[in-house]
């Protein structure tokens, strides 16, 4: 894996949905994404809008990250955008210190 830095990133839909990702290059991935060639819970969704984005580090803490705001109610996610937090912010809040 590559040596990073790898970002944890949320996407609004078209639909106002929340997805949740990681990337290295987060413009590249929203491309792939909105070309059809990203995560197949995208296609067809209506325009992707980058809403939060969060420089993370390290491949490891990006995935428990993820899958730890992916677990999140709705309501959480909307907070989190709002305030968007620095990292060891988001790592305490989502229960990683």
């Amino acid at each position: 894996m590559s040596a990073g830095p790898w970002w944890l990133y949320v996407l609004r839909t078209g639909q106002d949905k929340l997805y949740t990702g990681i990337a290295l290059d987060v413009s590249r991935r929203i491309e792939q994404h909105r070309d059809g060639t990203g995560a197949k819970a995208l296609r067809g969704k209506g325009p992707l809008k980058l809403v939060y984005r969060r420089r993370v580090g390290e491949h490891g803490l990006a995935l428990r990250l993820e899958k730890r705001l992916k677990q999140c109610s709705r309501e959480v996610k909307e907070a989190l955008i709002r305030r968007n937090p620095r990292l060891a912010t988001l790592r305490r809040l989502l229960g990683l210190e």
